[in-house]
């Protein structure tokens, strides 16, 4: 098992952060979530003002994720690592996982966020078998540090495949910290047969409009959390499957992306502001 935090420690640091604005805890609000506090209610409302169709990105994220959960688990997938959780809430993979598959699956949730980790650590108590899923306080850049953690865990077997999950999480990592190459160092790191889900903000460049709008949304990030906005194009976002073999329809917004029951007008679809896609390891 990973190390874990003690009580006392997991409750002063969510005390501590009752008047600091959370990206997790801001996401937990937009999907309709309870675990968040004033001061992100606050921040979420003031970036609903800019983009309304803010809500719509996460709601349809979210569903995303799902699918794309219950598709890994239909390929025989049976262990998940999550880099940038955030909080492990209604419907997030061990919840997913277990639906599909009761009792079979293991799940390795890492966020770098203090205050994420210390909501998945009594969350995952309340809802989650500690003996198949946990938390770990990690950093998508540690890169073969982090990974060391992940088997460290005990749950992560390295000569099977495994789900690794990449979330909403990419579009948080600028151009200069290389994003592109450490999740290429993660990639080798999975065996053959594994699956990776990604999903990332995207404004098409000829969305003048959006694309003002957004940037006053990217410096309100950057000025009250500690996580700054990488807008990128589509080419760019594609550059992240380097290496790996898409499975239908590619990437794609994310409605679009294996939708159950008929699929959303592209309009629609566009309105979700985020590509996605889940590719194999050969």
């Amino acid at each position: 098992m990973g190390e874990k935090t003690n009580a006392d420690d997991v409750a002063r640091r969510l005390a501590d952060s009752v008047n600091k604005v959370s990206v997790g805890r801001v996401y937990d609000y937009l999907l309709g979530g309870v675990h968040n506090y004033a001061v992100d209610q606050d921040f979420a409302e003031e970036q609903l003002r800019l983009i309304p169709s803010m809500r719509d990105f996460a709601r349809a994220n979210r569903a995303f994720l799902g699918r794309a959960v219950r598709y890994m688990v239909d390929q025989g997938i049976r262990q998940f690592v999550d880099i940038g959780s955030g909080l492990p809430t209604q419907g997030n993979v061990h919840e997913v996982a277990e639906e599909v598959a009761p009792g079979e699956c293991r799940v390795v949730y890492i966020d770098n966020e203090p205050i994420a980790q210390a909501h998945a650590e009594i969350l995952l108590e309340q809802t989650a078998d500690p003996a198949r899923h946990t938390a770990l306080d990690g950093d998508f850049h540690d890169g073969a540090r982090l990974w060391e953690q992940v088997l460290g865990t005990g749950m992560i077997d390295p000569g099977r495949p495994i789900g690794l999950l990449v979330v909403a999480l990419l579009h948080f990592m600028p151009d200069d910290t290389a994003p592109h190459t450490t999740l290429g160092r993660y990639l080798e790191k999975l065996p053959s047969g594994s699956l990776m889900a990604l999903s990332h903000i995207h404004v098409p460049a000829e969305d003048t409009a959006m694309q003002a709008q957004s940037a006053n949304v990217v410096d309100s990030y950057r000025r009250r959390t500690n996580s700054a906005i990488t807008l990128r194009g589509r080419e760019e976002i594609a550059a992240f499957f380097t290496g790996m073999r898409p499975v239908e329809p590619g990437l794609v917004w994310l409605p679009q992306w294996r939708p159950e029951g008929e699929p959303l007008p592209e309009d629609d679809s566009v309105r979700s502001r985020g590509l996605a896609g889940v590719a194999r390891k050969p």
